[in-house]
């Protein structure tokens, strides 16, 4: 079953029969015990508008353009869940670990370097006397509905997003550098280190750090490469262009060309945080988000236009049906789910 939406108008309110009014107030009831248990979720404004408006009236309705459409919400024989702690770590001699089957412990040894599994589902490399050669590069990645968390061998901690990679020297030593090549999205929170310059190299820049918090979002679907500083300061250099951003700023890397922006740090780390966190994002930015972590293919009908916006944020830990109701209750789209595949119309 699907809800229709379209722009309201007076002339356009249709009003519910009994036991579609009966439905809903449960289901207001419903997302409101929601909000208590999870305290991770939020309606969209316009949809506590219309709670607010059964609760005050006690009279059900639904906008529409002269249709009369089915009012209840997206149905799913099948539900997708959520994405989970997961990743491959691809060592220096090519062997793979699967992290989320591995036991904890050590998982290797290379070189002087101890690489371990804890038992909150994280990688630790710990040097182990004096570190051998530096040309030993280890990858860890994810898939789509993956998440993971790194911790260097100089202390720094990386968060790393779904559908991503980060390749790295097992020593993180080169040259007297530490440098990591990054595919895909990481946080980090880099461990101080004067005389040794942090680099985060993408297909397209390289960030120069010492010791500070930032995203860097580089996926090859985006528009451009997006760097945000939370703390501290960092260089960012591409095509012989330099820019230096400061905390709550956003440089985007369209084809070389940077610019520097104020952000709203929360739509950028809400990932990090598990959440989904979509005020005033982008839908279909939102949307990327969405099937990264739930390894869906969304596709789009020719009415869903390029500058429409999101708002309001929900757990990550949510099935993938519960995403697409808060999105379908804000009155800007619908959706049709078949297997891993998501359609989204007016």
């Amino acid at each position: 079953m699907e809800v229709y939406w379209k722009n309201a108008a007076a002339e356009d309110v249709e009003f519910f029969s009994e036991r579609q009014r009966n439905r809903m107030f449960e289901a207001v009831l419903d997302a409101d015990q929601d909000v208590k248990k999870k305290a991770g979720f939020k309606l969209w404004p316009r949809l506590a508008g219309v709670a607010a408006a059964i609760i005050i009236s006690g009279t059900y309705f639904i906008f529409n353009n002269n249709e009369t459409k089915d009012s209840e919400s997206t149905a799913y024989v099948s539900d997708i869940a959520p994405g989970k702690v997961g990743a491959t770590l691809t060592l220096a001699d090519g062997k793979k670990i699967s992290l989320e089957d591995a036991r904890n412990g050590e998982l290797a040894n290379e070189a002087g370097i101890s690489i371990n599994k804890t038992a909150d589902g994280q990688v630790v490399y710990e040097i182990k006397g004096k570190a051998g050669a530096s040309d030993k590069i280890n990858t860890l990645t994810t898939a789509k509905g993956e998440t993971y968390m790194l911790t260097l061998p100089d202390k720094s901690k990386v968060w790393i997003n779904a559908a991503s990679s980060l390749s790295y020297s097992a020593s993180l030593n080169e040259q007297g550098l530490r440098k990591v090549k990054l595919q895909g999205e990481a946080y980090f929170e880099i461990f101080k280190d004067k005389a040794h310059p942090f680099i985060v190299q993408t297909d397209k820049q390289e960030v120069e750090v010492l010791g500070t918090h930032f995203n860097v979002n580089s996926y090859n679907d985006e528009p451009g490469i997006a760097t945000t500083l939370m703390e501290g300061s960092v260089k960012i250099t591409s095509n012989g262009f330099q820019k230096i951003i400061k905390p709550g700023e956003q440089a985007i890397n369209r084809s070389g060309a940077l610019t520097v922006n104020h952000v709203d740090l929360g739509t950028v780390t809400d990932w990090k945080n598990g959440d989904f966190n979509l005020d005033k994002v982008n839908f279909k930015v939102a949307m990327r988000k969405i099937a990264r972590w739930y390894n869906v293919e969304v596709i789009y009908d020719t009415s869903i236009t390029d500058d429409m916006e999101a708002g309001g944020w929900v757990s990550r830990q949510s099935n993938l049906s519960s995403i697409l109701n808060v999105i379908e209750s804000s009155g800007l789209v619908r959706f049709k789910v078949d297997g891993r595949k998501v359609f989204v119309y007016k």
